[in-house]
């Protein structure tokens, strides 16, 4: 198991009460079943079918958003979570 880092921008970070978690996960899904252990305000990221709920955007490294969230992380990914109203 690899470890990754969760940082969390704007309504997330409110929410989490930090700026980053770091956690040991394979894939996206698994880091986010961290943060929602980790964090009760983001206790809702996920819908009943798993997927990211509405509200959220995932991307790693800044690269991509996440559409599969049982895609493989690769070790040391960083994961961005942040509102889906987010932008200016």
């Amino acid at each position: 198991m690899g470890r990754v880092t969760v940082e969390f921008y704007g309504v997330p970070r409110q929410r989490a009460g930090r700026a980053e978690l770091a956690a040991d996960a394979e894939t996206a899904a698994a880091a986010l079943a961290r943060v929602a252990e980790a964090c009760p305000g983001l206790r809702p990221l996920l819908t009943p079918d798993g997927r990211l709920a509405p509200q959220y955007l995932l991307s790693i490294d800044g690269d991509r958003f996440v559409a599969d969230l049982s895609e493989p992380l690769p070790v040391g990914a960083r994961l961005l979570l942040l509102s889906a109203d987010a932008g200016g």
